[in-house]
């Protein structure tokens, strides 16, 4: 059997409110959804992400997705860039 915890009296010590750092169940629901794809691969790329991720204690599948998903933010983001460029000013008329 467990041993059973003894709860006192004894007043509470100066109560701190912390701030809520946890996402929303809001937040947590808007994260990427991934897809499952097969995909060939060269072997020197896959055993290149194979080395590094294991230097760095993670999935080597892992670090394409993350490299993959830095690809397409940064050509959106110059895609974006470049479509404000080329808009013509306004006549005003």
């Amino acid at each position: 059997m467990k041993k059973q915890i003894k709860y006192s009296d004894e007043p509470l010590n100066e109560i701190k409110l912390v701030s809520d750092f946890l996402p929303s169940p809001k937040e947590l629901s808007l994260r990427n959804k991934n897809t499952k794809i097969t995909i060939s691969l060269s072997t020197e790329s896959i055993n290149y992400f194979k080395d590094q991720a294991n230097l760095n204690n993670m999935q080597y599948q892992k670090m394409i997705r993350q490299l993959l998903d830095s690809y397409v933010f940064q050509q959106k983001t110059l895609t974006s860039q470049d479509s404000r460029t080329r808009e013509k000013p306004h006549s005003s008329d």
